[in-house]
């Protein structure tokens, strides 16, 4: 036997101060101190008395062990720790094979979380050991959240032949509770109804917390209403378990149920009560229950006020909660400011939140790290680097809460970099961590991040959620992405079974309908389940891109019927639908739809589009009276539509004008003076336009190259105008003067007044013919089998003449093309732009859609077995166009991927 010395001075008992005032501990029925203490000691559990009766009597080994009983379940741990050296006399008088002394100091090691002393404590008792040693060693585990080994000395006690109690199976079913293992809980609750331990009222009241807590209302329902003998623990449990899962009505039928069948109200009820009122919102109730508080004598209760003081904030009586954060005053704790702080968020006043904030570090209470995620969303109120440099100074930086509110509040700032370091130094990543980072790369529209965050997430065996796909998704929209990367993860999100979620639906929607496939986007928004602004706005926006402005409209006006909410993107997107297709009555229709009858405040974005709409139809001066009528001064996106326009419509004075207040706005935007430039060389003014490129010149501003790009077998291929570094530069050429000729053939004459350079009419037609997108094109007619559809992205606006060309290549080569460009999308089929998509009709049959998903799955199942197994597929290679499957491409998977998104 060793004896392990005690930590620290140990002081005489006489010397020890009462711990706890008179009526704060239990009753102990354990030893009968009557004779000794004269009724006294511990009927009110006075600790002093207790010594004194033990000084009398210092040879009674069950008085040694009911005092270490006592210390150590009230948690003075520090007084237990001083009792060691009484159990130490009891081991040299010969005591230590008492069961009684071994379980106590075990049960008093486990409290004071040395479990490891617990431990060997435990095993020296040896064969000497009952069911309270077992579950003392149980609950000490549990306590100390250790629930594996916990559940391990449970087994080991069922091997071992020990039978278990009452409190055994209480206490193991928490353990089970914790850990979520709902079918090993199903198990035990056999072994309480085979023990016949079901009606004590602790076994079922840890049933209803297990079951609850796995989401398993009706079992923990059943248990409930089977229990012959409920207190206020179990009506607290059954409640409080409600609101956990959402069912916000039940709880308050029950509540009503509870006080009907004479309950009293205990802090815990008040306390659930008040949270029930803050998920209801029901402001009334919550007042009520603050006036029942104070009648009742637990007004002072900490918990309590906190819980109300969020159920106001909740119901946004920001005044009221103020004034029971300000009476509170002293016993203000951390638990407290920070549910004022979030409150404060909540309600739109990060201000006040920061300031806030600031008082409690001057008041002496230090930030937890629920306080420090509560106010890192309110940046830029309050310095986003001092936060992080206090976090990292109190160690809060590895803290999954922590470190994802840091990780989201450099996303917010688009500063990716500093988010990926705070990302490495959360220790526990949780999927909302991997979600938060994989958000920051799509918002920024790096797909390169995003893919590798994913491969690492999968990597680590992170089963990703509906949340994680809707971010990844959202990165494919950028151009910079594959096309198939975002098919890839679409059929991963089909086979995870989270395809149907609302954000990933929605999210497939827009990138599809942003990356050119407005057939796709289109039968994924048919049959969506829900759908959620974000989808509506998607295929309206889609469609006005795509130049299908009469079916933008249509997405509209079933939004109207269904009376459903819009926002200033619905009217972005309905308003460029008009423009698109020259609906200038209907767009000021709508217009004045969207502030006289929906009462929206229309944005910058609104009248930009406006001015668009009235430019294109060649109504300058009304679109500049529209200007003149803003509500806030004209911002830079309007100034370039107006510049724009001036330029196709040769209007100098304007363009003069327009060019000024952009430039002023943004100095160093090179639009401003190419497009200002261009308009004096549309108008043959030379001179003005060599000032113009001179003026660049002096202020070191450069003008944006224009290039176009095109996908093909997984690789990108880019082109400058004229560009011959490309491998196949000499077939590309020779490609291009045979199209030349047949497009002469065909009767096509150059414009060249799209050639803004003073040179000869022969070397403009030569400029024109090597446009990037021309350059693009070819490369795809020569890389491609001819009939396959080709597509191309450029980042500025197409050309009127390469306009004219790709229309006639189309009907040359027998080619559908799809081009984007900085504005919109074009499509070609034949000698004209194509107008056939699918027709927008009702949802089919439930038939029709069962089909549909089996035709799916199979087609799924053999893409998946082409190109690898589960998710783990995952593997990228190097560059950002690479396929994410296999290094040896997915040729095979673009056909199949058409054929499931055309049935």
């Amino acid at each position: 036997m060793i004896l392990r010395p005690c930590l620290g001075k140990v002081r005489p008992f006489q010397h020890f101060k009462n711990p706890l005032n008179s009526h704060c501990c239990s009753r102990s029925f354990a030893i009968d101190f009557e004779e000794e203490a004269h009724t006294s000691s511990f009927e009110s559990s006075n600790y002093l008395s207790a010594h004194q009766v033990f000084d009398e009597k210092s040879q009674r080994v069950s008085l040694n062990n009911h005092l270490l009983f006592e210390y150590s379940r009230n948690s003075f741990n520090v007084e237990a720790l001083n009792l060691f050296v009484v159990h130490t006399l009891c081991v040299k008088s010969g005591y230590f094979d008492n069961v009684s002394v071994g379980t106590s100091l075990v049960d008093m090691y486990m409290k004071m979380e040395n479990v490891d002393d617990g431990q060997k404590m435990f095993d020296e008792m040896e064969d000497n050991k009952n069911v309270v040693t077992w579950t003392s060693l149980l609950s000490g585990y549990s306590c100390n959240k250790l629930v594996d080994r916990a559940l391990q000395v449970f087994l080991v006690m069922l091997v071992g032949g020990v039978k278990p109690n009452a409190f055994t199976f209480a206490t193991v079913l928490g353990v089970l509770a914790d850990k979520c293992v709902v079918e090993k809980g199903i198990q035990v609750h056999s072994m309480v109804i085979k023990c016949g331990f079901e009606a004590i009222t602790s076994v079922g009241n840890s049933l209803i917390n297990m079951y609850l807590k796995s989401g398993m209302v009706r079992e923990a329902t059943a248990v409930f209403e089977g229990m012959g003998d409920r207190n206020e623990v179990s009506w607290n449990g059954m409640i409080a378990g409600l609101v956990t899962n959402g069912l916000y009505s039940e709880a308050l039928k029950l509540f009503h149920m509870m006080r009907l069948a004479g309950v009293e109200l205990t802090r815990s009820i008040y306390v659930t009560a008040v949270k029930l009122c803050t998920n209801l919102k029901e402001l009334v109730f919550a007042r009520q229950l603050h006036g029942r508080v104070m009648k009742n004598g637990f007004y002072f209760d900490n918990n309590i006020r906190t819980a109300l003081m969020v159920s106001y904030t909740k119901c946004g009586e920001m005044d009221d909660a103020f004034k029971l954060f300000s009476i509170m005053h002293k016993f203000r704790n951390v638990v407290s400011w920070t549910a004022m702080i979030g409150g404060y968020m909540q309600n739109n006043r990060q201000e006040q939140a920061a300031n806030l904030f600031c008082q409690m570090k001057k008041d002496g209470i230090r930030p937890n790290d629920f306080t420090y995620s509560t106010i890192l969303a309110a940046h830029p109120s309050i310095s986003l680097f001092q936060v992080h440099a206090e976090v990292i100074k109190t160690e809060y930086q590895s803290s999954p809460t922590v470190g994802t509110a840091l990780l989201d509040a450099y996303v917010k700032t688009g500063d990716t970099d500093d988010a990926a370091k705070v990302f490495e130094e959360i220790d526990e990543k949780d999927i909302i961590a991997w979600s938060a980072m994989l958000s920051g790369y799509a918002q920024k529209g790096d797909i390169q991040g995003a893919v590798r965050v994913f491969r690492q997430l999968v990597k680590d065996g992170v089963r990703p959620n509906e949340f994680t796909f809707s971010s990844v998704i959202n990165a494919c929209v950028t151009s910079m992405a594959s096309v198939e990367q975002g098919k890839q993860f679409h059929c991963s999100a089909i086979k995870s079974g989270h395809s149907n979620a609302l954000c990933v639906s929605s999210a497939l929607v827009t990138m599809y309908a942003k990356r050119g496939n407005i057939e796709s986007a289109n039968e994924i928004f048919k049959r969506q389940p829900e759908r959620d602004l974000v989808s509506w706005n998607s295929m309206i926006s889609g469609y006005a891109q795509h130049g299908y402005g009469r079916k933008a409209l249509k997405i509209f006006e079933e939004m109207r019927k269904r009376n459903l909410d819009m926002d200033n993107i619905t009217f972005i997107g309905v308003i460029s639908a008009c423009t698109h297709a020259g609906l200038l009555n209907e767009g000021q229709k709508y217009f004045e739809m969207m502030v006289n009858d929906f009462h929206i405040s229309p944005k910058m974005e609104i009248y930009s589009c406006m001015v668009d709409l009235y430019s294109r139809a060649g109504m300058l001066d009304k679109a500049m009276a529209l200007i003149n009528k803003m509500p806030f001064p004209a911002g830079a996106i309007v100034w370039r539509t107006l510049l724009a326009a001036s330029r196709v419509h040769r209007n100098v004075e304007l363009g003069k004008l327009a060019a000024e207040n952009l430039i002023s706005l943004q100095p160093q935007d090179s639009a401003a003076y190419v497009l200002l430039s261009n308009l004096y060389a549309a108008t043959g003014d030379w001179q003005e336009r060599a000032k113009v490129r001179k003026l660049m010149d002096v202020r070191k501003v450069r003008k944006e190259i224009g290039y176009s790009w095109i996908e093909v077998k997984n690789k990108t291929y880019s082109f400058m105008a004229g560009d011959v570094s490309h491998p196949l530069a000499d077939s590309i050429y020779m490609k291009l003067d045979e199209l030349r000729g047949r497009l002469k053939d065909a009767g096509y004459q150059p414009d060249i007044n799209y050639v803004l350079h003073d040179v000869e009419d022969e070397h403009k037609e030569a400029i024109l013919s090597r446009h990037s997108e021309r350059l693009a094109i070819t490369f795809g007619l020569i890389a491609t089998s001819p009939g396959i559809p080709i597509q191309i992205v450029k980042n500025l606006r197409v050309c009127g003449d390469c306009h004219t060309v790709i229309k006639l290549i189309s009907k040359i080569e027998g080619r559908e093309i799809v081009v984007r460009d900085s504005n919109r999308f074009h499509h070609f089929k034949g000698d004209k732009e194509s107008q056939s998509l699918l027709p927008l009709t009702k949802p089919q049959s439930m038939s029709s859609g069962i089909l549909f998903n089996v035709v799916f799955l199979v087609l799924l199942l053999v893409m998946l077995y082409s190109v690898g197994k589960d998710v783990e597929m995952f593997r990228v290679q190097e560059g950002p166009f690479k396929n994410l499957y296999s290094d040896t491409g997915t040729g095979n998977m673009n056909l199949q991927t058409q054929l499931m998104m055309r049935k």
